[in-house]
């Protein structure tokens, strides 16, 4: 009868190390754990030539799991993948893009092929902290660990009467009606500066929008000046997250005639466009960065070459050309 396959637990590890110990052969102890002899031969080869030892085994196993889940075996050992994720890192490439690279560059080579999480936990499980920094540099977000940083309750002034995304129309999910805007602040160097930024999401057209301050009269204010010059059909609805910024959002509504609808707190998949962009033109302004110290012309001269760069996501057409197709006026640019 055909022994059925079965990976071994830390329980069989400290098993075979007792069997080892008693002097049973690898079919004896196969025969007792029921697997196949060539499964504790591999076990018992794990350590080469030293002796059988379960927590060894198990660190080796893991170890050798890690690598292979997490794609550091295929980088490390293939130099023209590595540097084709390298060197797309360093032009600040996301890995999902370098991925999606790949699969369009070598559809037929499986050894030039890696998933995204794999270059992430590549990235996060380097044994020389140097190069770890190194590469978390240049990811967009820089974060010190990869995934959901667990957060505690909310501890911003609750605003008033807000409008959750819920009630938004649904044809803002489509992105099929220009006009629905997402906004947010990036703030600066210990916090006590900002600027603001307000993307339209079929378009991915940018506005950012210089502050003095960032309290609520002043965001409002400017804010209020961003839309002023912007068509009726083309200002229908910011999608804001829930920033104390916009605590006057109904006197905002009333002045701009922008609706403002506010994400759930700490989700900011709620507005995609907005984080993307915010990423975007961190780039260019990264963390520390005093947006007090930049003038008018520093800030619209990035805001024009994102307007002006094509995206993939627009079939390689700019946000301004894009914009501007859909029923663009000239007050607008």
């Amino acid at each position: 009868m055909k022994t059925a396959y079965k990976r071994l637990n830390q329980y069989d590890r400290f098993e075979i190390e007792k069997l080892v110990a008693l002097g049973k052969n690898n079919i004896q102890i196969a025969s007792t754990l029921s697997v196949h002899p060539s499964t504790v031969s591999r076990e018992r080869n794990r350590l080469k030539k030293q002796p059988y030892n379960a927590i060894k085994a198990l660190t080796d196993s893991v170890y050798k799991s890690l690598d292979k889940r997490l794609g550091k075996t295929k980088i490390d050992n293939n130099p023209k993948l590595k540097n084709f994720v390298y060197s797309h890192l360093k032009l600040h490439w996301s890995p999902q893009q370098i991925s999606d690279a790949l699969k369009q560059f070598y559809p037929f080579d499986s050894s030039m092929q890696i998933s995204h999480e794999s270059i992430y936990f590549h990235i996060y499980v380097q044994p020389k902290k140097e190069v770890e920094k190194l590469l978390i540099s240049q990811l967009r977000q820089k974060r010190n660990y990869r995934g959901n940083v667990r957060r505690g309750t909310d501890k911003r002034t609750t605003i008033k009467d807000p409008i959750r995304i819920d009630e938004r129309p649904e044809n803002v999910l489509t992105r099929e009606v220009p006009g629905h805007w997402e906004g947010d602040l990036i703030l600066g160097k210990n916090r006590e500066s900002a600027i603001g930024t307000l993307v339209e999401r079929t378009s991915r057209f940018l506005i950012m929008v210089p502050l003095k301050k960032k309290d609520a009269t002043s965001v409002r204010k400017a804010f209020e000046k961003a839309f002023s010059n912007i068509p009726k059909h083309l200002k229908l609805s910011l999608t804001y997250d829930n920033g104390t910024e916009m605590a006057q959002h109904k006197l905002f509504t009333k002045n701009s005639k922008v609706k403002v609808y506010f994400a759930h707190p700490y989700s900011p998949w709620e507005r995609p466009t907005n984080e993307n962009t915010n990423g975007l033109i961190r780039d260019y302004f990264p963390k520390g960065t005093d947006f007090n110290l930049l003038s008018k012309k520093d800030i619209l001269e990035v805001q024009n070459q994102l307007n002006e760069r094509p995206r993939k996501t627009l079939e390689y057409e700019s946000p301004l050309n894009t914009i501007s197709r859909l029923y663009m006026t000239q007050n607008f640019i």
